[in-house]
């Protein structure tokens, strides 16, 4: 089973997606796609793993989720724009290739049986227009992306000011 939670930054859909898990599992894992930038990152981290308790399993994976033993679990990963930055920035900002190697690991995970992933990710094509050429890449990167989980999930949540809106 594959949830995905989007909406735009500061929408809820973080909490949202924790608050699922545990409804799931007393025992859920945690999917940090996250790479420490620099030390304001490394405060946004600190407070998403304070928000979590010792019943969350927490495990750091920048690109490779499929590698990831999911079986018999329910898992948040968070998010899409961070684990795609990572594929973007490693193919010096190539559209195709990350998009073609993000795809590879939905599918995989796609096909993972007796699992439950919350996958979180951002409308950033909602927000302001990117300044920059690369931004724009970005963007509809993160867009189509965000399509293709769209279509592979059982189950699709848009949040908006903290409000979840059930969309498939």
């Amino acid at each position: 089973m594959i949830y995905l939670i989007t909406g735009g930054e500061r929408s809820g859909k973080s909490s949202y997606a924790q608050n699922l898990a545990l409804e799931l599992s007393a025992t859920p894992m945690y999917v940090a796609t996250a790479r420490k930038w620099d030390g304001d990152f490394q405060k946004r981290i600190d407070r998403h793993q304070s928000e979590r308790d010792e019943n969350w399993t927490n495990i750091e994976e920048e690109k490779n989720l499929s590698q990831i033993n999911f079986k018999g679990r329910v898992a948040v990963v968070d998010c899409v724009t961070l684990w795609l930055t990572n594929f973007f920035v490693d193919t010096k900002n190539d559209v195709e290739l990350s998009l073609e190697l993000a795809k590879a690991e939905i599918e995989k995970l796609a096909l993972i049986e007796d699992t439950t992933i919350i996958i979180i990710t951002n409308e950033i094509g909602m927000g302001v227009h990117a300044e920059t050429h690369i931004g724009r890449k970005f963007v509809e990167l993160q867009g189509w992306v965000n399509q293709f989980i769209a279509k592979k999930a059982d189950k699709v949540t848009f949040m908006v000011s903290g409000l979840p809106m059930q969309v498939k």
